[in-house]
């Protein structure tokens, strides 16, 4: 599975165990930033993940901020992006079951680690159930077109 990633200052951390965690699983990261802890915004580096994943060239985003609000916020704003905030993995696995969500957002401030590994887990685990499902999927998708 190829997985980009991307934080703010807040998230570097937690970023850092994520990648450390899914580097262990053999998961394929693009790490696109932040490279520090020093202040940054979450606009500078949660582009660059959404357009590898509508793009294709990455299967799944992730993006890490203070809440995880900022870069949903900021994800959702990409033609072809669902993006979550997960603060439980019930919420990544139906998120991912029902919504075809592609990109992960967390709060490193809100959820702690051992939390965050465990709904990384279950989002990278679970698959879309189509079916009734992907009617709403094409229709959020849709959406996207009646925008332009």
């Amino acid at each position: 599975m190829r997985i980009a990633l991307a934080s703010d200052h807040a998230g570097y951390e937690l970023k850092k165990t994520v990648i450390e965690h899914l580097n262990e699983k053999g998961a394929e990261i693009e790490d696109f930033g932040c490279f520090s802890k020093d202040r940054c915004n979450s606009i500078d580096y949660a582009p660059s993940v959404c357009k590898a994943v509508s793009g294709g060239a990455a299967d799944i985003g992730i993006l890490i901020c203070g809440t995880g609000i900022g870069m949903s916020i900021i994800a959702n704003k990409h033609k072809g992006i669902r993006a979550a905030r997960c603060t439980d993995s019930y919420s990544a696995r139906a998120t991912r079951q029902h919504n075809n969500a592609n990109v992960l957002t967390l709060g490193a401030r809100v959820t702690g680690v051992g939390v965050a590994l465990e709904i990384t887990d279950t989002f990278l685990s679970t698959e879309f159930l189509g079916g009734v499902y992907a009617e709403r999927v094409s229709k959020i998708d849709r959406l996207d077109e009646s925008q332009k």
